[in-house]
């Protein structure tokens, strides 16, 4: 178990707030004091290929398409358009939290019935309430605008397996998720696309909602629980990821080394306080990785799939 979860045993959380002094030590004690407490147990699932790569953490111009390239994964997102008043418009490519809650949510309930066709409309809603994602005003219109543009877009995945590579998941969905072209009115139900489907059901990876919640508003911190959860259980031995490496995973937005550097390790910090067995040391030339416990254990993995 990490120190800040030690603390918090031994302490209590009042004790170790009186000795904080940044808005970060905060954030990360929250962060552990919230995914402690929590005793829900639900499992959610992700497909492997989104611990690889991710989207952008920021709005892009409405044209711009999205590429991230590693070693093992190259992911491009091609922005979708929409028809307006007689008018073709992009509506742009997903981003931020609100888009990978929702990507978490048709893949997790995928997983769970074994079904394409994921319940949608107070589904989703009562869903992100779980998460701490407020449900009215200018949420209800983010959570639309993402949905929008997942719905829309075009995304390929490049997988490099050993000496093979292969394409995964031309798109996620195959039905918009809105009953009109405008995007307003949200679809009772939206059906995976079969391709996607079937990549999920080969390579989904579990993820504790317990450890999602506290990190619902940062997106940054998202993909580096994912990564750990999907990497650590799976290393032989201690693996270094170089600084290049996590800046073309992670840092694609980021035009400055430093300010990436310092972003990343704020994730990091906050990740590792939901993943209390995850082992990962911060060096000059990246991090280290080191074999460590599931981030969900097994028996409650298979539990959460049949329910």
């Amino acid at each position: 178990m990490g120190r800040i979860h030690d603390q918090l045993l031994t302490h209590g959380r009042q004790e170790i707030l009186a000795l904080t002094s940044t808005a970060q030590d905060r954030a990360i004690l929250d962060a552990a004091y919230r995914y402690m407490s929590d005793d829900e147990g639900s499992v959610g699932f992700l497909f492997s290929g989104w611990c690889q790569s991710a989207l952008p953490h920021r709005r892009l111009p409405d044209d711009k398409v999205w590429l991230v390239r590693t070693d093992r994964v190259r992911l491009m997102v091609e922005p979708g358009s929409v028809e307006r008043d007689g008018e073709v418009s992009r509506v742009g490519v997903p981003y931020g939290s609100r888009a990978r809650l929702i990507l978490l949510y048709l893949q997790s309930e995928a997983i769970r019935t074994q079904s394409r066709d994921i319940q949608l409309g107070r589904s989703l809603r009562v869903w992100l309430g779980k998460l701490g994602v407020p449900i009215g005003g200018k949420s209800v219109a983010d959570v639309k605008d993402q949905c929008l543009r997942l719905s829309r877009c075009r995304m390929t995945f490049q997988i490099q397996q050993g000496n093979k590579t292969g394409f995964a998941a031309q798109n996620i969905v195959d039905t918009a998720m809105f009953s009109d072209e405008g995007g307003s009115s949200l679809l009772e139900t939206v059906r995976l696309s079969e391709s996607f489907f079937a990549e999920l059901q080969r390579h989904p990876v579990p993820l504790q909602e317990s450890a999602i919640r506290p990190l619902s508003n940062n997106s940054q911190a998202l993909d580096v629980y994912c990564w750990l959860a999907y990497r650590l259980h799976a290393l032989a031995g201690p693996t270094d990821v170089s600084w290049a490496a996590l800046r073309a995973q992670f840092g694609a937005g980021y035009n400055v080394q430093r300010v990436f550097r310092r972003r990343f390790k704020e994730a990091l910090e906050l990740a590792t306080s939901v993943y209390p067995d995850a082992k990962v040391e911060v060096t000059t030339t990246g991090v280290r990785l080191l074999p460590s416990a599931p981030a969900v254990p097994a028996r409650l993995s298979k539990i959460n799939k049949i329910r």
